[in-house]
């Protein structure tokens, strides 16, 4: 599988060939009748375009994306790919309009899970099953994020898992010999980090999802998979895991652990704080060391000083030390795309292409992990190879909890937890905010 897949004809172009071939074989050496035109040899695809939005508004992999596009359309020039570039936040946005109006892209940005299981029901999406039978093997378990029913309505292009990355010239300073293993040494860790002059972790008080992570972990460790996915299945999130998990929140806002202006921060300001060194630490998922330094000063980001540990064991816990929350990127099909958009996935799912995403940058960032079979993930930085031998190990991986669900129930934990976060609410309010949000 390392040759890009051959250019396929359109289907135009398929219909007038069988045509032509079922005539030749009926009289293969009859002659036009007289005065009839002699039928062409081959007729030119009809023009096609394939609208495609993603969120890839850093570098690599912003240009990694035009150029596969392009690419594409250099093979099939009947083809032309419009791609629109969207912030995260201003993507969900213009997204559920397009689907509700009826003017949905052909290809655009998915996380899979809940909302692309609503999606589906609603009607919005193209069931790609049959399409791509003859390759989805390629792509392993990852494709099950982009199944529903038994169907298939897009597919992955990154699939990690989120964990700690941290300033290792920080931690040393501090007297850190060595990543916590433990909840406990994780709380003494950010102490010693802040008495050391830096803040020990950075979070997007403005954007709500990153730190629902942390407490998504906290449940995880606490209770158990299975005990996390009960709260999902059931709704009922008054549950003596899900308070002890704001329990443990509480105890890390006691020690002021956060970045100057953390309540109004973004992602992007996050991601800034570690690849400047202002923070010592950020939980986050696969994406980041491409994201600190898209946002640091020198964008260069820490560099070597960059590493990961997987989220701590909390003591007494019943959850596996060893399971992740985690999940990746993949791109949906709406339902009008054309054919040509599947025939794209497929070349954007070869072997080569998938290797760019997984190839570092000149910085030594990567723009994901790609899922497709083939791949080489020995180029990628070391760290990297931590969150994949991560995912690896992990005998469950819970998909990120505001994508699990659908959108509506997804804000809803965002909005409690960041409050949580925030100051400005309590474990067990929480706890039935969400409860109540899974009733509606």
């Amino acid at each position: 599988m390392n040759l890009v897949p051959k250019r396929l004809l359109g289907v135009v172009a398929v219909v007038a060939l069988v045509a032509a071939c079922s005539s030749t074989e009926a009289t293969p050496t009859s002659a036009p009748a007289s005065g009839e035109p002699t039928p062409e040899a081959s007729a030119t695809p009809a023009p096609v375009t394939i609208n495609w939005w993603h969120i890839t508004t850093g570098e690599p992999g912003k240009t990694i994306f035009q150029g596969i596009a392009d690419a594409y359309t250099a093979e099939h020039p009947w083809v032309t790919i419009n791609i629109t570039v969207l912030e995260n936040e201003a993507f969900k946005t213009k997204l559920n309009t397009s689907l509700q109006s009826g003017e949905a892209p052909d290809l655009f940005q998915s996380w899979g899970g809940g909302t692309m299981a609503q999606q589906a029901e609603a009607g919005y999406l193209q069931d790609i099953t049959s399409s791509i039978a003859d390759w989805s093997d390629t792509l392993g378990g990852a494709l099950s994020i982009y199944s529903y029913n038994g169907k298939v309505y897009g597919v992955p292009w990154d699939m990690g898992m989120i964990g700690f990355w941290y300033n290792k010239a920080a931690f040393t300073k501090a007297g850190i010999s060595a990543p916590p293993t433990t909840w406990s040494e994780f709380l003494t860790d950010v102490q010693m980090l802040k008495d050391s002059g830096i803040a020990p972790l950075a979070i997007a008080g403005k954007d709500m999802w990153p730190s629902m992570h942390l407490w998504t972990y906290l449940i995880l460790r606490q209770a158990g998979y299975e005990a996390l996915q009960q709260m999902i299945q059931t709704g009922d999130w008054n549950t003596d895991a899900c308070k002890a998990a704001g329990d443990e929140v509480v105890k890390l806002n006691a020690l002021s652990p956060y970045q100057d202006g953390y309540k109004s921060a973004t992602y992007d300001n996050e991601a800034a704080a570690v690849g400047n060194g202002k923070a010592a630490m950020e939980l986050m998922g696969q994406w980041a060391p491409g994201v600190e330094a898209n946002n640091s000063a020198d964008g260069k980001g820490l560099g070597d000083d960059l590493g990961w540990f997987a989220f701590p064991g909390v003591e007494g816990g019943k959850g596996d030390p060893t399971d992740g929350v985690g999940g990746g990127n993949g791109i949906a099909v709406g339902k009008d795309a054309p054919a040509e958009a599947i025939d794209f996935l497929k070349f954007f799912s070869s072997v080569p292409n998938a290797q760019k995403i997984m190839d570092p940058d000149e910085t030594g960032n990567s723009m994901g992990l790609s899922p497709v079979k083939g791949t080489d993930g020995s180029v990628l930085p070391a760290t990297l190879q931590m969150v994949l031998a991560g995912v690896n190990n992990a005998k469950h991986i819970q998909l990120y909890l505001d994508q699990a669900t659908d959108s509506a129930m997804g804000t809803a934990i965002n909005k409690a937890t960041v409050a949580l976060f925030l100051g400005a609410s309590t474990p067990e309010k929480v706890c039935q905010e969400i409860t109540t949000a899974a009733s509606l």
